[in-house]
């Protein structure tokens, strides 16, 4: 095995374990690494506050560091409250005496309970210092405002998604390669617009500005809860582990967000106040985070590439663009309505296999929403003269028999979740071609053929049917096995690759 990439923490002390060093070891656990610390602070608290705060003198500081560079080796350094000018100062002389060049700062302010954990005099000594070292600046809203007016800047009242991005990329004029803007404190519409009411609150979305005017977002669901204790600190940790681990800042970053989504929505609930989150949610050798199976399976070197092919079809582009031959469109309407059959038959067999009835009324619900979909696809028929004798009449082409039989082979011989698995890439993937053809500049709307068929696939029926399906996928994976993850792996390769030669029965030109 090879050894754990090392993360150093320069921090404070949380004796409550929710925060600081605590919190931040457990998360670098969690991610393989192997943590050290240099302490710069102790703090009494709890989850209801901050009470009191004992300093760690500077020169002491500066041994801890040493000893830890010496000896053991740092490949990244993640920086949380270091509570003075003189331990700011400190950490910047380190860094460059050591030559330490990754570096994740979370520029600890303020707690989750309100109490100030960075006197306001050494801001300007954190922009001067210590910024310009960092890799990734991860602040949060007020943060982000703070250290810019600090700085002599004017930063934007926060209204919308935009907002963020010019914050962060005003941050980044103070030194940083990477501002992580984390929108925390700034809930969302789905329209991405600053949330007035508790009602409006469905998303989260951090912003990620970096070089050359790079710029990420990453939305997560919106969850309305208290046990939020450590977030900043955690999501850093997680991003510097990342890194250590050999991911780019913006793979790094988007991991690290998935893992404090789930690490806030599986908190155990401790405390009178600002509880703790489960920091070891993912720790069964698992390669994703629980409720992350479907993105970790499409971000796979060995599915990407398949992926793509499928999704970004000449066939499916031809039709975004309308210059797919019509005739080899109606030979594509009656296989795949002689497809849908089979894949009700195995949707189906999906409830049969199920062992728990909430699996087998969603399996029904699915097939309910094929039935809906082939009664649309027989009026979609009739508009090109295509008749439901002439479909019944049609003998299936090979692909569709290939195709299909293959994925009721897979429910006959293997478990409830191969099978789901095996109809993945038709659910999601005509979910997907829908999505990109409907956003794609370049499709064609007016006076399109086939237009209605894309729009048939962003609506809302489909969609659910996609939820539904996914939901299902993601709540059975977490208890797989890595033997059976990877074989899940290749029924979805195979299953893909039958979909692809689904769109090749007919000319594309």
């Amino acid at each position: 095995m090879d050894q754990p990439r090392r993360v150093l923490v320069v921090a404070g002390s949380d004796n409550s374990g929710g925060a600081g060093l605590e919190a931040d070891q457990k998360v670098i656990a969690a991610h393989g690494c192997y943590a050290q610390t240099a302490t710069t602070a102790l703090t009494a608290q709890d989850t209801n506050g901050v009470y009191d705060v004992h300093h760690v003198p500077g020169e002491f500081l500066a041994k801890l560091i040493k000893l830890c560079v010496e000896d053991i080796g740092v490949d990244v350094v993640k920086t949380g409250m270091l509570a003075s000018v003189e331990s700011i100062k400190v950490v910047a002389e380190s860094l460059e005496k050591y030559n330490l060049k990754k570096v994740v700062i979370d520029p600890v302010m303020v707690a989750t309970s309100g109490a100030e954990l960075l006197p306001r005099q050494a801001v300007r000594e954190l922009i001067s210092d210590l910024l310009p070292h960092a890799t990734v600046l991860t602040p949060n809203v007020p943060e982000a405002r703070l250290l810019l007016s600090e700085a002599g800047q004017s930063p934007p009242e926060i209204r919308s998604v935009e907002d963020l991005e010019t914050i962060g990329r005003a941050a980044r004029s103070l030194g940083p390669e990477w501002v992580l803007v984390k929108g925390g404190h700034t809930p969302m519409t789905s329209g991405l617009l600053v949330a007035e009411t508790d009602d409006e609150r469905e998303v989260v979305v951090d912003v990620l500005c970096g070089p050359g005017d790079t710029v990420v977002r990453f939305e997560t669901p919106f969850q309305g809860t208290k046990n939020t204790h450590g977030t900043g600190c955690s999501l850093a940790s997680a991003i510097a582990s990342n890194m250590a681990n050999g991911l780019h800042v913006i793979d790094a970053v988007r991991k690290a967000v998935w893992y404090i989504e789930a690490a806030i929505r599986t908190a155990p609930d401790f405390g009178k106040g600002h509880g703790p989150l489960n920091h070891f949610h993912s720790t069964y050798k698992l390669p994703f985070a629980p409720g992350r199976f479907i993105d970790y399976l499409l971000d796979r070197p060995d599915v990407r590439d398949v992926w793509k092919t499928f999704v970004y079809h000449p066939f499916v582009m031809a039709m975004g663009a309308g210059t797919l031959p019509v005739e080899s469109f109606k030979g594509y309407l009656i296989q795949d309505y002689l497809y849908l059959v089979h894949f009700a038959r195995a949707n189906a067999l999906a409830s049969y296999k199920a062992k728990q009835i909430e699996d087998v009324v969603a399996g029904a619900k699915i097939v309910q929403h094929i039935a809906h979909e082939m009664k649309l696809h027989i009026d979609y028929c009739a508009q090109f003269g295509i008749t439901v004798p002439q479909i019944e009449a049609t003998m299936e082409h090979q692909a569709c028999t290939a195709y299909t039989r293959y994925v009721l082979d897979v429910g006959q011989s293997e478990g409830w979740l191969a099978l789901q698995v095996a109809l993945a890439p038709c659910l999601l993937g005509y979910g997907a071609v829908g999505k990109q053809l409907h956003a794609d500049p370049a499709t064609v709307r007016q006076e399109n053929t086939f237009w209605p068929w894309i729009e048939n696939y962003v609506a809302e029926d489909y969609v659910a049917a996609v939820r539904t399906g996914s939901e299902l996928m993601e709540k059975h994976a977490a208890a797989v096995s890595p033997s059976g993850l990877e074989r899940l792996v290749e029924i979805f390769i195979h299953a893909t690759k039958m979909e692809i030669g689904f769109w090749e029965m007919f000319p594309c030109q």
